[in-house]
């Protein structure tokens, strides 16, 4: 597989132009698994193949259980600089339902472990909306991470995705999922948890101290072009969009026989302007009028409902820049399917 994924890099060369990386990430599935020579032997092939900036962001994904001091070490070794860590909750209960390996107590260590080994940049993934939990054990989550110094937090809230073990469990009733009403207040609760001890919304789901912004994920809200290496990966160039086969067998022999491994679409002028409001809408960035405009004229019904937004103080306007406020942020999938260009 990773010499598969090093063939692909080569394969992929120009993709980004003449772009200088400054991200590079190791996410989706468990990269934590990797040895540390097959990490390096990613790594060395993206030097030897791109233009790296001096002072890159090199996150890995890693679960608790993963994580120890000997293992931390190698990491920084290699030039790994930023950890995210995928705890989700600190209730046991809730680790077991979802069938992740890690303990509670792991959670608490793996932390500790990390920072005394000189990882400052470190994520922690949390849900809420979990059945059962309550808002006062959901306080206490968000923090326990913050008083372990976490810089950065992503909280996202349960969803249940057709056709999955957890749509089979709620149709059964042996799992019943938070109202939406309990989701809205966790999320209030949580704004307030981290605004208060210094975290600052960059994102719907992401929460930081100044100067810990993802710079990768940042990338993706703000339209930057990347590329993606290995099964399942996407890649966005500004025009056209392309996914990798899943099926890892089929990824490695496609490669290997350098047959097309991935699907790839073009992105219409539609596509474009819809892309840029649904993720920049998420973002504290918020979405650029004119940067739309560019792309396609303002249609009188979209101008109209942003006037219309803005008065119900979902939505403000400062300049040619749209945000949405706390209260829109409550509904903003909705807004930004409501604005969409069909």
């Amino acid at each position: 597989m990773i010499d598969a994924m090093c063939r692909e890099i080569e394969m992929q060369r120009t993709y980004l132009s003449d772009s200088v990386i400054e991200t590079i990430y190791f996410g989706g599935g468990t990269p934590s698994l990797l040895t540390n020579q097959e990490l390096h032997q990613l790594l060395d092939k993206i030097h030897a193949t791109f233009t790296v900036s001096s002072a890159p962001e090199i996150t890995l994904e890693a679960n608790p259980d993963d994580i120890s001091d000997q293992q931390v070490k190698d990491w920084k070794a290699i030039g790994v600089n930023r950890l995210s860590i995928g705890l989700q909750s600190f209730k046991a209960s809730d680790l077991a339902w979802m069938n992740r390996a890690h303990t509670v107590e792991e959670s608490m260590v793996c932390l500790d472990i990390a920072i005394q080994n000189g990882i400052e940049n470190i994520t922690v993934d949390l849900m809420y909306g979990l059945p059962d939990l309550s808002n006062e054990e959901w306080k206490k989550h968000i923090e326990q991470v913050i008083q372990k110094g976490v810089n950065h937090i992503s909280a996202y809230c349960l969803t249940v995705e057709e056709g999955t073990a957890l749509d089979k469990f709620v149709e059964t009733g042996k799992i019943v999922p938070a109202s939406e009403n309990t989701q809205a207040e966790q999320f209030l609760i949580l704004l307030e948890t981290v605004e208060k001890n210094g975290f600052h919304q960059y994102e719907i789901s992401n929460f930081c101290k100044t100067g810990f912004e993802s710079k990768h994920n940042s990338n993706y809200w703000k339209g930057v072009h990347y590329l993606g290496i290995g099964p399942s990966a996407h890649s966005f160039n500004g025009f056209s969009r392309s996914w990798n086969i899943r099926n890892n067998q089929q990824y490695m022999k496609l490669i290997e026989s350098n047959d097309s491994w991935f699907d790839q679409e073009t992105l219409s002028p539609n596509d474009q302007f819809n892309e840029l409001i649904l993720t920049g809408l998420r973002t504290i960035y918020g979405v650029n009028l004119d940067q739309l405009n560019t792309i396609l004229p303002l249609p009188s019904e979209f101008k109209a409902l942003i006037q219309e937004l803005i008065q119900l103080e979902l939505m403000e306007q400062n300049e040619s820049i749209i945000r949405l406020t706390k209260s829109g942020k409550l509904q903003a999938d909705r807004i930004a399917s409501d604005l969409f260009v069909v």
